[in-house]
C-alpha cells in the first residue's frame, strides 16, 4: 500500500510566490478572506483544541488521561474538502499523524448522510484509525446550514478495553481476539443522548467501567465545547473565511515542509533499527528498515525492507508509520510552524502489507505500536541527521518500557498500576546548544509524569528511588541526558507485565562526534534477597544483582549486572511475572546520546557534572580529559580542577 495525503492544496508551480509574498488581492482570491482574518482564525482553531485539552485533563477520572495526558484533540474540515486537519493539540505526538485518516475513515464508513447534530461517533479499530484498541476516537460533527462543516475529535487512552491482559499493556497477546474489544464506527451519542447499546457493549466487555463511564461523559462535554467555539467563529467571520482558513493552515505547513526538505541533499538514504524480540521468543530478528529517496522538495519513504509482522502484539499499523515519518521530518527539519495534515503533502510513504510497520489481522495484533514507531523515528533521525550537520541531535532513550501490574488488596479490592514504575521516563539526546534533558518522555510520546503521591494512593506500591545514573549519558561537548533509575516496592503480591523491547543495544546514538548513551536493564528483587535488608534503599552498584531475577537487558550471566558483552535476558521468558508481597522492581533506562567532541567540553561544565552526579571522577579524566580532585559524594562543593594535569591530558593523544 502507498500512503499519501489528499488534503486540498493550492495548485501552484514550483516557482510560484511563497504565501508570505502573496499580495492582499491574491491572498483574498485564494482563501476568501484577508490575511489578518486567516491568521486570527488559525490561532482560534489552535485555541479551540487547547481549551478542550485543558478541560479534559482537569476533568478526567482515569489516571492514564488525568496524570499521563494520554490523549490528543484535533479539528478536521468537511467531507467536501476531504477532511483536512488544520489544528492539533499539544498532546501525544504518536496520535497526531493518524488523526486525519482516523476521522475520514470513521465518518466515511459510517456514512456522512447518516450523521445529524448532536451525534458522537466512536471507533477504536487500529486498522481503521491507527494506534491500539485502548486509544478510542470520539468524533463529533459540527453542522452549518444543514451539513457538517467541521469535526471536533478526541483520541483518548481508555484504562481498559478488554482482552486477556488487564489494562492491555503486554507483549504476549497473539491475535486480535486476545488483544481487546474492537469497535468499528458506531454512534456513542445521538441527539446529545447516550446510545445505551454502545455503552453496554463497551462496559460489558471491559474492566473499570466506573472510570470509563465518567470519562466518556467528560469527553462528550469537551466535544460540545469545541463545537460551540467553532460555531461561534463561523458566525463571526463567515463560512467562506472559515473554509479558506482550513486551506491556509494546511498550505502553510505544506510550504514550510517543502522548504525544509529542500535543505536535505538529494540522494538515497538507507537505514535500519533493530528491536530486541517479540513476545514469543528472541529467535527471530526484528528490524525496521526505511529507504528515503529525496529529490528537490519531495521525499519518498519506502518501508518495504522491514521485518514481517511479529508473532505477538508488538506490531504497528501503517498510520503509525505515517506518524513516525512526519514526526521525524518535523523534529529534524521543520520545528517552527504548526503541525497540520499539510505537513505530509511533500512526503510519499510506501508500506507493503504484513510488515512490523503494517500488520494485518487477525494474527498481526497491534498494541505496542509506539515502540515500533520510535524505532523508525530513531533510524530516520540518525541517518538524515548525519548529513544535516549541526542541526542533528542525539538519540533518546527510545523505549517506554511500560510496567503494567495488577492484584488484589487485603480488603479484596482489585488494584492496577500502569505506566508509573517502569522505564516510562528518561533522557533525550544533546544538540548543538544544550545538554540532553534527563527526565523526559521519548520524542514520540510527549505525555506527562504522574505524581508519585497519586500513584501510591491508587495502588499498593511505594516508589523508593527515582534518580539519575552516573556515566550513562553519552559524552560530548554537550552531554546526553542520564539514564533514570526507579525502585518500586510492592506491598502486596501481584502479577506484572513488562515490555522492554529496545535494550539489546543503545538507542541514544551520539552525533557530530558525540558518544552513545549506555543501554539499560530491569530486574526483580525477591523479598528474601539479603540485599533488601541492608537498608531502606538498595545500593546502586553492580554488586547487588547476583540474586535478582532479571527481566530484560544485556547482563553478566553471573553477577546479573549490566555488561555490554554479556548475555541477553529475554523479557518475555515469563509471559507474566508473579511476585510476593515485599518484592522490589528496578528499572534503568537507556541513556541519551551526546553531541560533539567530549574533549572540547569546558572543564567547568565537567566539574558541575561531577558535582551533580552525572559524571564520575574517573570518566571525567578518561573521557573528558579533565582531572578533578575531591570527594563528590561527601564534599561536592570541595571539588576542584587540576588545571595543569587537565591541560596535559587534553594535549596527549587518547588511548583507544
Amino acid at each position: 500500500m502507498s500512503l499519501t495525503t489528499a488534503t486540498p492544496a493550492l495548485a501552484t508551480p514550483q516557482d510560484a510566490p511563497r504565501l508570505r509574498d502573496l499580495t492582499e488581492a491574491q491572498f483574498r482570491e485564494i482563501y476568501d478572506c484577508d490575511r489578518f482574518t486567516a491568521i486570527v482564525l488559525s490561532n482560534r482553531l489552535r485555541y479551540v483544541v487547547q481549551h478542550m485539552s485543558t478541560g479534559l485533563s482537569y476533568s478526567a477520572f482515569s489516571p492514564i488521561i488525568r496524570d499521563w495526558y494520554d490523549f490528543a484533540i484535533t479539528v478536521s474540515g468537511p467531507p467536501d474538502m476531504d477532511y483536512p486537519m488544520p489544528a492539533v493539540s499539544c498532546a501525544l505526538l504518536v496520535f497526531l499523524g493518524t488523526m486525519e485518516d482516523a476521522v475520514r475513515n470513521t465518518v466515511e464508513e459510517y456514512g456522512v448522510e447518516n450523521l445529524r447534530p448532536g451525534d458522537v461517533l466512536l471507533c477504536n479499530d487500529p486498522y481503521r484509525v491507527g494506534t491500539h484498541v485502548n486509544d478510542t476516537c470520539f468524533i463529533r460533527p459540527v453542522f452549518w446550514n444543514g451539513k457538517p462543516i467541521a469535526f471536533v475529535n478526541v483520541r483518548a487512552h481508555q484504562l481498559d478495553m478488554g482482552g486477556i491482559t488487564p489494562g492491555g499493556f503486554s507483549a504476549v497477546k497473539a491475535n486480535v481476539y486476545e488483544n481487546g474489544l474492537v469497535l468499528g464506527p458506531m454512534l456513542l451519542f445521538r441527539d446529545n443522548k447516550p446510545v445505551r447499546s454502545t455503552f453496554s457493549l463497551v462496559f460489558d466487555n471491559t474492566r473499570f467501567a466506573q472510570l470509563l463511564q465518567p470519562d466518556f461523559m467528560t469527553m462528550f462535554e469537551q466535544l460540545r465545547l469545541g463545537e460551540k467555539l467553532i460555531t461561534e467563529s463561523i458566525e463571526r467571520y463567515g463560512e467562506a473565511a472559515f473554509r479558506g482558513t482550513l486551506r491556509y493552515c494546511c498550505d502553510v505547513s505544506a510550504e514550510s515542509m517543502r522548504e525544509a526538505i529542500s535543505r536535505v541533499p538529494d540522494g538515497t538514504y538507507e537505514m535500519e533499527e533493530p528491536l530486541d524480540a517479540d513476545g514469543v521468543g528472541d529467535d527471530e530478528p526484528i528490524v525496521v528498515r526505511a529507504k528515503i529517496e529525496k529529490r528537490g522538495s519531495r521525499v519518498e519513504v519506502d518501508l518495504s525492507g522491514s521485518s514481517r509482522q511479529a508473532r505477538t502484539c508488538i506490531n504497528a499499523g501503517p498510520l503509525d508509520a505515517k506518524t513516525a515519518v512526519g514526526a521525524a521530518f518535523k523534529l529534524l527539519l521543520d520545528r517552527e510552524t504548526p503541525f497540520s495534515s499539510g505537513s505530509y503533502r511533500p512526503i510519499d510513504i510506501v508500506v507493503p502489507p504484513g510488515t512490523i510497520m503494517s500488520a494485518l489481522p487477525p494474527a498481526g495484533a497491534v498494541m505496542l505500536y509506539w515502540e515500533i514507531s520510535s524505532a523508525l523515528l530513531s533510524a530516520i533521525l540518525r541517518e538524515l541527521g548525519a548529513v544535516m550537520g549541526d542541526v542533528a541531535f542525539g538519540g533518546d532513550y527510545g523505549t517506554v518500557c511500560v510496567h503494567n501490574s495488577h492484584g488484589v488488596n487485603a480488603s479484596g479490592t482489585p488494584w492496577q498500576n500502569i505506566g508509573n514504575v517502569g522505564g516510562e521516563h528518561g533522557p533525550w539526546g544533546a544538540d548543538r546548544s544544550h545538554d540532553g534533558d534527563s527526565y523526559m518522555v521519548p520524542y514520540m510520546v510527549n505525555g506527562l509524569d504522574p505524581s508519585t503521591e497519586a500513584m501510591e494512593q491508587d495502588s499498593p506500591v511505594l516508589l523508593m528511588r527515582k534518580e539519575y545514573v552516573t556515566d550513562t549519558g553519552g559524552a560530548g561537548y554537550n552531554r546526553g541526558g542520564a539514564a533514570v533509575l526507579k525502585d518500586a516496592f510492592w506491598e502486596t503480591a501481584g502479577e506484572h507485565y513488562s515490555i522492554p523491547i529496545r535494550l539489546k543495544k543503545a538507542t541514544g546514538n551520539g552525533v557530530q562526534g558525540g558518544v552513545d548513551g549506555k543501554a539499560g536493564a530491569c530486574w526483580f528483587f525477591d523479598p528474601q534477597d539479603p540485599v533488601l535488608g541492608t537498608g531502606p534503599l538498595i545500593p546502586t552498584h553492580d554488586g547487588v544483582y547476583a540474586a535478582t531475577t532479571p527481566i530484560a537487558g544485556v547482563l553478566d550471566p553471573v553477577s546479573k549486572a549490566p555488561d555490554a558483552n554479556g548475555t541477553y535476558f529475554y523479557f518475555a521468558r515469563e509471559p507474566r511475572w508473579r511476585t510476593r508481597a515485599g518484592a522490589l522492581s528496578r528499572y534503568i533506562t537507556n541513556g541519551g546520546g551526546g553531541y560533539g567532541n567530549a574533549r572540547t567540553r569546558e572543564p567547568a561544565r565537567v566539574l558541575s557534572d561531577v558535582r551533580d552526579g552525572y559524571v564520575s571522577i574517573a570518566a571525567a579524566r578518561e573521557v573528558y580529559g579533565v582531572v578533578i580532585e575531591g570527594d563528590p559524594r561527601n564534599d561536592p562543593e570541595g571539588l576542584r580542577i587540576d588545571e595543569v594535569a587537565s591541560a596535559a591530558l587534553r594535549r596527549a593523544p587518547r588511548q583507544s
